[in-house]
This record gives structure tokens, sequence and C-alpha cells, in this order.
């Protein structure tokens, strides 16, 4: 079996979330659920809807790969309206996975695209 017929089909979702929590926890911005509110706003207009638990297993999942640390911090004010949140943020090996992630992603979305042209060209030229 070639490299090429090895790889699947299209991209796992595991991996496409994997792409973007990777760029947003770079970019210090935000915990799980917000995070998932800001995918769920910027892939709505292609009918994507990234689920809870897939948004919180990919980060456990990082999390086990040693990619991200975890803290808890209180969000709100004490003893009035307050929310415990966990912040991710990178490691420095997480850093360079993530960088070396981001470039085998590309590769790999190269390839997804290439397909989904094809597909377009064959049965809607």
């Amino acid at each position: 079996m070639s490299e090429q017929q090895s790889r699947g089909f299209l991209l796992k979702q595991r991996a496409f979330l994997k792409l973007y929590l990777l760029d947003i926890i770079a970019k210090q911005k935000g915990y799980g659920s917000q995070m998932l509110d800001d995918l769920r706003k910027e892939m709505k207009e292609f009918g994507y809807n990234p689920t809870h638990s897939e948004i919180y297993k990919t980060l456990h999942e990082l999390y086990k790969e040693g990619i991200v640390t975890r803290e808890k911090k209180i969000k709100g004010e004490p003893g009035v309206d307050f929310q415990e949140i966990v912040i991710y943020q990178l490691t420095d090996y997480g850093v360079e996975e993530a960088k070396l992630f981001k470039k085998q992603m590309k590769v790999e979305l190269d390839r997804c695209v290439g397909l989904l042209n094809k597909a377009l060209h064959d049965h809607y030229k």
C-alpha cells in the first residue's frame, strides 16, 4: 500500500481540531468552552459544529502528550459570581511539536483539497 493510500479518505476531525486548538493556545486566547464557542462561530458558515466532547478529548490528548499544561483559575469575583476555568499553555516541548504538526498538516490539507478539487472537476465541470 502506498503512503498516499494509507492516509485515509479525508482529514480526521481530531487532527483538524488539534491544528486550531494549538493555534488558539499559542495565542493564549481562552479556556476550553471559550475555544469551543470561538470555533463554532468560525466554522458555522461551513456547517461544522464541533462538539464539547471532541474539544475536551483533543485538549486532554494534548495534555497527555506533554504538549500543553493546565492551570485552574477563577473567572469572575470569588464569592459572588465566579467560575473555575482551566487555562491551557504550550510547554517548551509543545511549541516545537506544534510547529512540526503544523507542517505535517499542511501536507495533509493540500492532499485533501486536491482530492476534493478532483471530485468537483470530475463530476461538476
